[in-house]
């Protein structure tokens, strides 16, 4: 289900764009269901800013130097209604046009399907493709993460842009305690982050954040497929916005000793100077031959 609403503009003033609000990806610990973000519709019933890429486009005629537009952080760009309406291709294709640069972030081999914008952008300006991995066991997956591509298949989205030149960034999170905050499950995932070539991996720790909206609909989601641990959950973090896997001390260690051996950015103030550096083509050439 989806249906359209109207908005004066699309792109926020940090160059943010979420052209859908709401998912249908399912993953069991989403924070976009948190009520402070005002979705007030079902969050599987998509809302659809109308007339997306004619009003990025009127905003981005009026910015006064292009810079690196961001999108996905709130909900994912390449959810299955993508596949019909377009709609974030056709921000892709304004942004390119317009000659800024994009930083995509999605779950979702979707993506793949504007490679040639991809590119395109890429070699005008800069796009950086950044997929969040969470879980090495496809299994685990498949009921965390239920309605969008396995790890796997989003680690082949990871290939296929090193293979187009497209750079590109893991978000590693969260680590849900008691389910999958093993090390077994991060040095799987880190050794599909060097397989895939990535150049930085976005880690904030080892865990899970819980507000109204989403602890309800997550707490539902533990009964259906994991006996006991929402049991565990209450007693351990009680109302806990922040909740810390007991593991965290011993994953971070195998984390950053990792990323230093394989040179790969993992320090915040790294990782996100190099997603939203904007830097026009001419001037990459230039520091790619020094």
């Amino acid at each position: 289900m989806h249906h359209f609403a109207d908005y004066k503009t699309i792109l926020s003033p940090q160059n943010g764009m979420n052209v859908y609000r709401g998912c249908t990806h399912g993953c069991i610990y989403c924070d976009s269901r948190s009520h402070c973000y005002q979705i007030l519709h079902d969050f599987e019933d998509i809302e659809v800013k109308r007339d997306a890429a004619r009003i990025l486009d009127a905003q981005l005629a009026r910015r006064r130097k292009p810079c690196m537009v961001v999108t996905g952080s709130m909900c994912d760009p390449y959810l299955h209604l993508e596949e019909e309406l377009q709609v974030t291709r056709q921000c892709l294709q304004v942004i390119e046009r317009r000659g800024f640069g994009a930083s995509v972030l999605t779950k979702s081999a979707r993506i793949l399907r504007d490679m040639d914008v991809l590119q395109a952008l890429h070699a005008k300006t800069r796009c950086v493709v950044q997929m969040t991995l969470t879980t090495y066991d496809e299994d685990i997956c498949r009921v965390i993460e239920p309605n969008v591509s396995t790890t796997a298949e989003r680690v082949r989205v990871l290939e296929s842009m090193r293979g187009a030149g497209i750079p590109t960034v893991v978000w590693l999170s969260p680590i849900l305690p008691f389910i999958n905050d093993t090390a077994e499950n991060l040095r799987g995932i880190l050794e599909y982050c060097t397989q895939a070539g990535v150049r930085g991996i976005v880690c904030f720790g080892f865990g899970v954040t819980l507000r109204e909206g989403d602890r309800e609909y997550f707490y539902a989601q533990l009964d259906k497929h994991f006996s006991g641990v929402k049991q565990r959950y209450i007693k351990t973090y009680g109302n806990a916005y922040e909740c810390t896997s007991p593991n965290h001390p011993q994953l971070m260690q195998i984390f950053t000793q990792f990323c230093r051996k394989h040179d790969i950015l993992y320090q915040p103030s790294e990782v996100f100077p190099f997603l939203h550096k904007f830097e026009p083509r001419e001037r990459q050439l230039t520091l790619d031959f020094q």
